[in-house]
């Protein structure tokens, strides 16, 4: 006997369209604030300890007036612009102006990643694992869980913009009216972001995929700033192709300019509106481009978990290496230009970067450090996408068979590594090549892509840190970030901060040999590759003790 239930309005008119699309969105909105009730206060008490840290390590580091003069000539000129970008107000600096300039594109791009991920995690991964199907077999319209998520996306930028401006000016006491400017422009490069993700998830079925396609338009927007702010020291035309640049152009604490600001509001809701458009182009859990079956049977190369792992990881590499490529080259190019800018560096900054007569390669020396800690990000994404197999229940499968957990994890971590290897290499040829065109010196060409590859043990031992983690507690891989972190504090802020030296010993990035300035040293090297495999084994047997967490 068949039994047929009528369907409620609200119902008919979701399966229908027009108004019921958006039918359920704040009952969603409610499911996603529970579900993120402890990382989205993190990622908001993260942003504010960051703000907190550099506004009190600077007054700390720089007690007078005459200090902080001194040290503001180190973020002046391309290299500062190339780094931290346009440095308004430098002229006649205080606390807040050097903050802002010195390392509010960083507090910015925070805002950014928090919002690809939070994005990306309520409405890809939702499909992916087919929680959104269930979902929308209630009355929930088609636009109810992605709205949901961006409404989700605005909260948490509003609370990163209410906690960065609590602390610059309750902790701070820096100016209200400014630094509340400031504040919104890291919640509008959020909502920029939110908005570009809505469009990545619509493209691919995978949320790797999703996420990664919306962090290389944060890098295209990051190389775009940097090429722009380098050629005029306030911001080209070039700069305004970048998002990035828009909070930035706003000048806190110098013009208090609002208006750049509606450039980052307008272009969120354009790339939200395409996202929409788009999202009714295609079917629930497939992406515009349909996936193309797979032959019945594995070839035989797919016989192993290794050869799996590559297959997994192929596309990750293809497109890091083809950005590292680009950006290698574009920053390489500006040697010349780099060179030129460095004759009235003070002498601390000059001393760092190994005086005035190798400059040049203290420039190059200082690209290869930024490019192996932005390599460590694709090394931490990475393991996280194992705990996502193991999660969306397509590891047990695989254990099931011949198959031992020792080897699955360490082909997968082999393979891995062999990634990072191969970026590094991609981002030292491009640097080599754009520095030899701009230089016109072609016989540095193997000792420049040897300086980007002899950071990979430094790189590795990062890897090897999320293995344990994922081995032991794989809720915790996110802590692998804050060893991230320190490498990019020591590695770019330190000279500026005045870190005492036992904060360099802690970072892995700090003992590899910063060719081409100086020779490359061995037996560090060696170290930091046999404490990587350490690491990585103890993590592999820890993972062959704990439980499997499957959905």
């Amino acid at each position: 006997m068949t039994t047929v239930t009528a369907r409620s309005p609200a119902s008919r008119a979701t399966h229908r369209g027009g108004g019921g699309t958006f039918a359920g969105t704040w009952t969603l909105v409610g499911f996603m604030v529970r579900r993120d009730r402890i990382k989205l206060p993190a990622w908001a008490l993260g942003i504010a300890l960051f703000t907190l840290y550099y506004t009190m390590a600077v007054r700390a580091a720089y007690s007078t007036e005459a200090d902080l003069r001194g040290v503001t000539q180190m973020i002046e000129g391309p290299m500062g612009a190339l780094l931290t970008g346009p440095g308004y107000g430098l002229d006649a600096v205080n606390y807040e102006r050097f903050f802002v300039s010195g390392y509010g594109l960083y507090v910015i791009m925070l805002a950014g990643l928090m919002s690809i991920l939070l994005v990306s995690r309520h409405t890809r991964v939702e499909e992916q694992t087919g929680r959104s199907e269930l979902v929308r077999a209630n009355v929930v319209g088609r636009h109810a869980q992605l709205t949901a998520a961006l409404v989700v996306a605005v909260i948490a930028n509003a609370a990163a913009v209410l906690t960065a401006t609590v602390i610059m000016v309750g902790v701070a006491g820096f100016a209200f009216d400014s630094s509340f400017l400031f504040a919104c422009g890291v919640g509008a490069l959020g909502l920029v972001f939110a908005g570009v993700t809505a469009l990545t998830v619509q493209v691919t079925e995978y949320s790797r995929a999703a996420a990664g396609l919306a962090g290389v338009a944060m890098g295209a927007a990051f190389a775009v700033r940097a090429a722009g702010d380098v050629l005029d020291e306030r911001g080209s035309i070039l700069s305004w192709f970048s998002p990035l640049a828009w909070p930035q152009q706003s000048a806190p604490f110098v013009l208090d300019r609002w208006w750049p600001l509606s450039l980052c509001l307008g272009f969120a809701a354009l790339t939200a509106a395409a996202g929409y458009a788009l999202s009714a182009r295609r079917d629930l859990g497939a992406g515009l481009f349909a996936v193309r079956p797979g032959p019945a049977t594995a070839a035989a190369w797919m016989r192993s978990p290794i050869t799996v792992a590559v297959r997994l990881q192929r596309a990750a590499v293809v497109w890091w290496t083809l950005t590292f490529v680009v950006a290698g080259g574009l920053f390489g190019a500006f040697t010349t230009s780099m060179a030129d800018a460095f004759d009235e560096l003070p002498e601390t900054l000059l001393t760092a970067l190994g005086g005035q007569q190798d400059v040049v390669d203290g420039y190059l020396g200082m690209l290869a450090i930024m490019y192996a800690l932005t390599v460590g990000i694709y090394a931490i994404l990475a393991v996280q996408g194992l705990r996502g197999e193991e999660t969306r229940g397509r590891l047990e499968p695989v254990l099931a068979t011949a198959t031992s957990r020792w080897v699955w994890l360490g082909g997968h971590l082999a393979v891995v590594a062999l990634g990072v290897l191969v970026i590094l290499l991609a981002a030292g040829v491009g640097t080599a090549v754009g520095a030899s065109v701009a230089t016109g010196e072609w016989t540095t060409v193997g000792e420049l892509v040897l300086a980007h590859v002899a950071h990979t043990p430094a790189v590795l031992l990062i890897l090897a840190i999320a293995g344990l983690l994922y081995g032991f507690l794989p809720r915790l891989i996110g802590v692998t970030w804050v060893a991230l972190a320190w490498g990019l504090l020591t590695g770019v802020f330190g000279p500026v901060l005045k870190l005492p030296g036992w904060t360099y010993d802690l970072s892995p990035f700090e003992h590899i040999a910063r060719m081409p300035l100086e020779g490359f040293a061995v037996l560090p090297a060696l170290v930091l590759t046999g404490l990587a495999v350490a690491v990585a084994a103890v993590g592999m047997a820890g993972f062959r003790r704990r439980d499997i967490h499957s959905n």
